[in-house]
């Protein structure tokens, strides 16, 4: 794999604008996306690392246990792609996200007990428990909603753009969506608009390697996604998905471009998933060995390390952090299992909107 360097994105010229972006590792050096960020910032990126990766075991528990129903898509081992990319928004920002969309929600700031109501099927979730693991939205935040169309968020993500371009808000959207999504009509469909009117818009594709079971290189001609962003004459970056500093990095590279009206980017963060592609997938088609290989690159070990070998948190802290994010799971789950279940009568409620009332 060739990644860029977290340092060398700031540096982007318009070179990127006729050729894939394919540098050198990541140096030794410390990171500059650690000067666009407190140390406040920094142990928050954590913390929502650690969020997600316990609200998806929390979720994982549950459905074991046969208090949850249909299937969920988990995102372990995915943590420093979605919080990373997240680092550069802010509320006026949106997303788009994906049927593996649990760390996307809570990167961008969502709240652990209305999520897990929601995953739960709850009254007190997001969507009032209509919409389930792959439909949680939460627009207060910018969070457009999770989809469970491949590819089906892209084109939103456009329209988003589109309008915060004719209201010259200067907000960003992002799109995440997953590798399989890349030969999806909609994908070469909403690069192509989003070029042509140099919309705002930062597209994130998440390779974990596998469209359900099927391995990228037997679906996808090139060898790195980011390559088919010079198709469409925008920057195309690939990234190490499971280093923190790159993903943020290019992140903010993008969505300073975009807020300075030169348009989309095309992010390639390269990651992976330790869990199947739901619960009812058996992993017959990767091995033991592929999978205990990638939890060695474990994106929250590697971010920890980091940031105590930065002197930006103590060994200590790393141990509080985790302790807390704990807690807060589970006092989450509590409380979303006490949350009332929604009434059949009222099964169309916000279906459509109220007379007399615009949608």
């Amino acid at each position: 794999m060739r990644y860029c360097d977290p340092n060398e994105i700031f540096g982007l010229e318009s070179a990127l604008l006729t050729s894939h972006a394919k540098v050198a590792p990541p140096s030794a050096n410390r990171p500059i996306v650690y000067d666009r960020l407190s140390q406040g910032e920094v142990i928050e990126a954590l913390r929502r690392m650690h969020r997600i990766r316990r609200f998806e075991e929390a979720a994982e528990e549950s459905y074991i246990r046969g208090l949850s129903y249909g299937t969920m898509h988990l995102s372990i081992g995915q943590e420093a792609t979605a919080v990373g990319i997240c680092m550069a928004l802010t509320d006026a920002d949106c997303i788009t996200s994906t049927h593996r969309g649990h760390g996307h929600c809570i990167a961008k700031g969502a709240e652990l007990t209305p999520m897990f109501a929601e995953f739960l099927g709850r009254e007190s979730g997001y969507c009032k428990g209509r919409g389930g693991s792959m439909h949680i939205a939460d627009p207060a935040r910018g969070n457009l909603g999770a989809n469970g169309i491949v590819g089906g968020g892209l084109p939103i993500a456009v329209g988003a753009a589109l309008s915060a371009s004719k209201r010259r808000t200067g907000a960003v959207a992002v799109a995440f969506f997953g590798d399989g999504a890349n030969n999806e009509g909609a994908f070469h469909e909403s690069l192509n608009i989003a070029s042509i009117w140099k919309l705002p818009v930062v597209f994130v594709c998440e390779n974990n390697q596998y469209a359900m079971s099927t391995a990228i290189s037997r679906s996808t001609s090139v060898a790195d996604v980011a390559e088919r962003a010079s198709a469409y004459r925008m920057p195309g970056v690939t990234v190490d998905g499971n280093d923190f500093a790159a993903v943020a990095g290019a992140s903010f590279a993008a969505t300073d471009r975009a807020r300075a009206g030169e348009g989309p980017t095309l992010i390639e963060a390269k990651t992976y998933r330790t869990r199947g592609h739901s619960r009812s997938d058996r992993n017959r088609y990767r091995s033991r060995e592929e999978i205990e290989a990638w939890k060695a690159r474990d994106p929250i070990a590697r971010f920890e390390a980091e940031i105590v070998a930065l002197g930006l948190a103590s060994a200590g802290r790393l141990v509080e952090i985790a302790a807390e994010a704990e807690e807060e799971m589970t006092a989450a789950v509590a409380a979303a299992s006490a949350s009332p279940w929604p009434q059949g009568a009222e099964v169309t409620r916000d279906v459509y909107s109220p007379a007399g009332t615009r949608a």
